[in-house]
C-alpha cells in the first residue's frame, strides 16, 4: 500500500529546526546553508532583590542587553574524516550493532542490507546486499534519480493549448503534469480566450491531446485509489475530493474530466464553445507541438523537476513517480508507457555507472510487485546523490523524509529505541502486502553521512515490520 502525501516539504523543515540544535553542515553533505540551524534563547538580565534597608543605589547608566548566546551543536559538521580517524573495528562493530536487529522477526524470513559511507563510497556492512528484491516504493529513488539524470532539476512539465489555422477549434494538450490544479487550470483558460478574442475568435471548438503517452493507462494493479488512470493530462491527479495525497477516489477518465473543466472556463471567460469536448484524433502528435512546431495561444507549466522529486519522495507521489519516469522516456526517446519509462530509468541509471545486476523497473511508483532492486543499488543511488560532483542529484536526499517530523515518517521514530534516529534519519519508505523496505541516509554521531538499506519480504504485518526497520536506522546514528 502507496503512503500517504502532501505537497512539498522540503529538507529544511522547520520541524527539525525546532527538535535539533545542529550546527550547520558542509557542502559535502546533503543539506545545503540553514538546513540545520540551532535554536537561541535571548538571555534574561539578573535581577537583584531581598530585604535591603539602605538608600538604594544611584541609578548605573543603561546597558545593551547581552547577546543571546547559541545554543551548544548537537551535531557535528559532515566531513569525511582522514583514515588515522576512522575506527579501525567498525565493521564489526557495525555487524555486531546490525545482525541481531535484522534477526528480528517482524523482518519476515526475507531480508537483505546494505550500509555504505558515502564520503568513500565504502561498504561498512551488507547482508544479501546485492540480492534483487520487490522494493515497494523504494523505487521511486531510482525513478526521481533517473529523471533528474536525464532531464536536469530546472526542468518543467509544460501543458499547452493550440489552435488551428483558422482558428476555429483549439486543442488542450497535455504534457505529463499530474500536477495541474484548478488555479493553473484557470489561467491557462484565461489566457486563452485572451489569445482568442485578440484574433477574433469568440466561438471554438475544443479537442484534447493525450498522446504524448502511449500503451495502456490502467496500471497492472488496476482501478486503485493509490492511482489514477496514467495520462498525459489531468488535473489534481484524477482525485475526486479535495486531498492533497494519499489514497482517494479517483476519476476513470482524468483527461476527459479536466477538458470539460477547461470548457466552462473557457465559456465563463466569453469563449463559446461549441459541442462537447472531443479527444483530438487528427492532431499532430503532442510531441511534435511541444517542440514549437504549432505555436500555441497559451501554456502553462509545473513547478521545477527538483520540487516534484522532493514531492515525489516526501510523500510517496504514486502519479508523480509514474509521470516523472515517463519524462525520462521522452527524453531518452522511448515510448512514454510503462515498458518504454522502464527501460529508459535502467538505462539512465546504467549512466551511472550504478550495480543493476537482476533490477527491473516495471513501474515508476512501486505498485508493480514485479518490480526488482538490490540494497546495494539503493545505497549506490543515494551516495551518488550525495557526491559534491553531482548537484543535479541532490533532491534524491533533500526530498527523503524525515524520521519522526516529515511525509511518510512523520509518525514514526516515535518509540524507543527508534526514537534515537527521529531528525537524523532521513528515508523512503516502502510498503506493500508482505513487503516492507527503508532506505535513506543517517547522520552517524561522527558527523559522517552514511546510506542505507533495509529490504524485507513475506512480512507478517507492517505494524511489526516498520518499527523494526526503524529500529535499525537509529542504530546507525550511534555509530562513530
Amino acid at each position: 500500500m502507496p503512503e500517504p502525501r502532501m505537497w512539498q516539504l522540503t529538507a529544511g523543515s522547520a520541524a527539525l529546526g525546532l527538535a535539533l540544535a545542529a550546527v550547520a553542515v558542509t557542502a559535502a553533505g546533503p543539506w545545503d546553508t540553514g538546513q540545520r540551524t540551532a535554536e537561541r534563547a535571548r538571555a534574561a538580565a539578573p535581577a537583584t532583590g531581598g530585604a535591603h534597608h539602605a538608600p538604594p543605589p544611584a541609578p548605573a547608566a543603561p546597558r545593551r542587553p547581552a547577546p543571546a548566546p547559541s545554543a551548544p551543536g548537537v551535531l557535528p559538521a559532515l566531513h569525511a574524516p582522514a583514515a588515522a580517524e576512522r575506527p579501525a573495528g567498525r565493521p564489526a562493530d557495525l555487524a555486531a550493532t546490525l545482525v541481531p536487529l535484522l534477526a528480528d522477526p517482524g523482518l519476515g524470513p526475507l531480508r537483505t542490507a546494505s550500509v555504505v559511507d558515502t564520503a568513500t563510497g565504502t561498504q561498512l556492512y551488507g547482508e544479501g546486499a546485492g540480492t534483487p528484491m520487490t522494493p515497494a516504493s523504494t523505487v521511486k529513488i531510482a525513478t526521481v534519480a533517473a529523471a533528474l539524470s536525464a532531464l536536469g532539476p530546472d526542468h518543467r512539465i509544460p501543458t499547452t493549448v493550440t489552435a488551428t489555422a483558422d482558428g476555429r477549434t483549439v486543442t488542450l494538450t497535455g504534457g505529463g503534469d499530474p500536477t495541474l490544479d484548478p488555479a493553473r487550470l484557470g489561467r491557462l483558460a484565461a489566457d486563452t480566450a485572451r489569445a482568442l478574442k485578440a484574433r477574433g475568435h469568440t466561438s471554438v471548438r475544443l479537442a484534447y491531446d493525450t498522446s504524448l503517452y502511449e500503451g495502456p493507462e490502467l496500471h497492472p494493479i488496476g482501478p486503485n485509489e493509490n492511482l489514477a488512470p496514467v495520462t498525459a493530462l489531468m488535473t489534481s491527479e484524477g482525485r475526486l475530493d479535495k486531498s492533497a495525497s494519499g489514497p482517494a477516489p479517483r476519476t476513470a477518465d482524468p483527461a476527459g474530466d479536466t477538458a470539460t473543466a477547461f470548457a466552462g472556463l473557457l465559456t465563463a471567460a466569453g469563449v463559446k464553445i461549441t459541442g462537447e469536448p472531443a479527444r483530438a484524433t487528427d492532431e499532430p502528435p503532442a510531441a511534435t507541438k511541444a517542440t514549437g512546431a504549432a505555436a500555441p495561444l497559451a501554456r502553462t507549466h509545473s513547478a521545477p523537476l527538483a520540487d516534484l522529486a522532493e514531492r515525489t519522495l516526501t510523500h510517496s507521489d504514486n502519479d508523480l513517480a509514474e509521470a516523472l519516469a515517463r519524462q525520462t522516456a521522452l527524453a531518452r526517446k522511448q515510448p512514454a508507457s510503462f515498458e518504454g519509462a522502464g527501460k529508459a530509468v535502467r538505462d539512465e541509471l546504467a549512466k551511472l555507472g550504478l550495480p543493476l545486476a537482476g533490477a527491473r523497473f516495471a513501474d515508476g511508483s512501486g505498485l508493480d510487485r514485479r518490480d526488482r532492486v538490490s540494497a546495494a543499488l539503493l545505497t549506490a543511488l543515494l551516495t551518488r546523490a550525495a557526491d559534491p560532483a553531482r548537484p543535479a542529484l541532490r533532491p534524491v536526499l533533500t526530498g527523503l523524509p524525515v524520521g519522526g517530523f516529515t511525509g511518510t515518517l512523520a509518525g514514526r521514530f516515535d518509540t524507543a529505541p527508534a526514537t534515537a534516529g527521529a531528525g537524523l534519519v532521513r528515508a523512503k519508505t516502502g510498503t506493500l502486502t508482505g513487503v516492507n523496505t527503508l532506505a535513506g541516509t543517517v547522520v552517524a554521531a561522527d558527523g559522517r553521512l552514511l546510506a542505507f538499506a533495509f529490504l524485507a519480504g513475506r512480512t507478517l504485518s507492517p505494524y511489526e515490520a516498520q518499527p523494526a526497520l526503524d529500529r535499525l536506522s537509529a542504530a546507525l546514528a550511534g555509530q562513530g
